[in-house]
């Protein structure tokens, strides 16, 4: 296959086709993804807002909205104006952007997690140590670190991607620039590439999955162990919110990326990465305030000073 100029656009594919049943799907993922706007941006506005929730595990929990809304944003538009433009080009520097700004996010919320689940230990395990072991220093230290690496991975992926000399057919059967899809295209010996990718999935990975397994663990051992039935109820409720998060983001992208290449697929690569990119960040502020009283207690407050307000 012969060697295409590297300055070439490259074309989406995209996720939906123009039939009656995708133009459907395609309503509901702006529906999905405009929800998700409205949810996370509302989190971090009652975070902001509502003094009881100025500590270390809120403001965690709105630096993760604020890592959603931005990957919404990253992809979901693009996607959007492709689909109505029937113009499903996109620019070498404008595919290494979304490369970039993509795995900013997704490492950068890997990292977070992690952060929030030794928040969530240091509060149920050390209760009465909290504000040594959890102080607001420390919290902005993992804060910057979980940006800071998320933006060194997906700077190096974006670079080394784009570097490789890519094949005429610059067709890419995905709705966004991902950088293992993109990687199929390059007309060079990748493996080495691969190789360092695979250490960085594993670094970005399995390694804050596993603090957060350690994490959780021990939360569970002493949950168990207390005579409180409120207290254990309280536990496992702030608990199991973060956990519901952290499977459902880890699952998707552990398949995206750890998969031996042998089992992949563009169609349920597509699919998988619709659900974390577009469907886990709507959940995340559905989980937690449903099963959070204080995120609750923070919104009827709103909703009453909003109603005052009018009345007045």
């Amino acid at each position: 296959m012969k060697i295409g100029n590297s300055t070439s656009d490259f074309i989406l594919l995209g996720l939906f086709n123009y039939t009656e049943a995708h133009l459907f799907l395609f309503v509901m993922v702006l529906t999905i993804a405009f929800s998700s706007l409205v949810g996370n941006a509302l989190m971090i506005l009652l975070i902001h807002q509502d003094v009881r929730l100025h500590t270390p595990m809120y403001f965690l929990l709105s630096q993760l909205s604020l890592m959603d809304m931005m990957l919404i944003s990253t992809i979901v538009p693009k996607m959007a104006a492709d689909y109505l433009s029937g113009k499903k080009s996109i620019s070498p520097a404008g595919c290494g952007l979304q490369i970039f700004f993509f795995l900013t996010l997704a490492g950068g919320e890997c990292f977070l997690l992690a952060a929030m689940s030794y928040d969530r230990y240091v509060a149920v395990c050390h209760p009465l140590r909290y504000p040594i072991l959890m102080s607001w220093q420390l919290c902005l230290r993992m804060t910057v670190g979980s940006w800071c690496l998320g933006a060194a991975d997906g700077l190096m992926q974006a670079a080394a991607t784009l570097s490789f000399p890519f094949c005429d057919a610059h067709e890419i059967n995905h709705f966004f620039c991902e950088a293992p899809t993109l990687v199929r295209l390059a007309c060079a010996d990748t493996f080495v590439f691969e190789y360092v990718m695979y250490i960085c999935c594993v670094l970005m990975l399995l390694v804050p999955f596993s603090l957060i397994l350690i994490s959780y663990s021990l939360i569970l051992a002493v949950v168990l162990q207390m005579r409180s039935r409120e207290a254990r109820k309280k536990a496992f409720s702030t608990c199991s919110s973060h956990l519901t998060v952290v499977g459902l983001f880890y699952g998707a992208a552990i398949f995206i990326y750890m998969r031996p290449k042998s089992y992949r697929s563009a169609n349920h690569d597509k699919v998988v990465s619709a659900f974390y990119t577009i469907f886990t960040p709507v959940l995340n502020p559905i989980i937690y305030s449903l099963r959070n009283s204080e995120v609750k207690g923070a919104l009827r407050k709103c909703m009453g000073q909003c109603a005052t307000i009018n009345h007045e």
